[in-house]
């Protein structure tokens, strides 16, 4: 009977387990010019400037609660409207998060936060599992917060889910007030990434799927 011998880490995996993931990404496109950088194992500073105000709310909150480091700027043709702008930095910043992940080694993988906001409540739940697919079940109550359209809140989620390769789930289980929903699902999507994005010291460098990879 021969002994299965299970591989410890060595220094060399101490060494990349201490790295800060990090990326940087520029796209740019007739249409829309974005630049991102990201630090997934920051402290939560961040720098962005879309030129759509509500929009770099929402991405401060992404930063701040979800300890990610980000500096997004982006110019577009919002002359025109949003649209463009928004989802080019929802394309950037799904790029920039695969690009920091690489092939996901020593990540949890799975997330799921319930954030409220006054009277709203949002769930997120998600799988960086290689497979994009968004559930979206926000309703909000009004066409605009601001100058926003609120339609734009699903286009810039599935612009990440794509691109970050991701499956995410979005529940509402309570709200009114479209801005108070809207930041709780950015709220509670910043601590499902958080969690699933850390390193899982009981993995190591593993992947985290039977098949091998994600």
């Amino acid at each position: 009977m021969t002994a299965k011998v299970l591989r410890t880490a060595d220094a060399n995996d101490s060494s990349r387990l201490l790295q800060p993931r990090t990326a940087s990404v520029h796209r740019r496109t007739g249409e829309t010019d974005v630049q991102i950088r990201l630090n997934l194992d920051g402290s939560g500073h961040y720098e962005i400037d879309t030129g759509i105000p509500f929009l770099d709310h929402m991405l401060a909150q992404l930063s701040t609660h979800g300890l990610i480091d980000l500096q997004i700027k982006a110019i577009g043709d919002l002359h025109i409207d949003d649209h463009h702008t928004n989802e080019d930095v929802g394309i950037t910043l799904g790029q920039a998060l695969a690009q920091a992940l690489q092939d996901r080694r020593g990540i949890h993988r799975f997330g799921h936060f319930w954030a409220p906001l006054d009277e709203a409540l949002v769930q997120v739940v998600l799988d960086f599992s290689g497979r994009p697919h968004l559930s979206y079940g926000l309703e909000l109550p009004t066409e605009r917060i601001g100058r926003y359209e609120t339609q734009l809140v699903r286009e810039f989620y599935q612009a990440v889910v794509n691109h970050a390769q991701l499956t995410l789930h979005i529940r509402q289980a309570a709200g009114l007030n479209a801005h108070h929903i809207v930041e709780a699902s950015f709220k509670a999507f910043a601590r499902a990434l958080r969690m699933a994005v850390e390193r899982d010291p009981r993995r190591q460098e593993g992947i985290p799927s039977s098949k091998g990879v994600l």
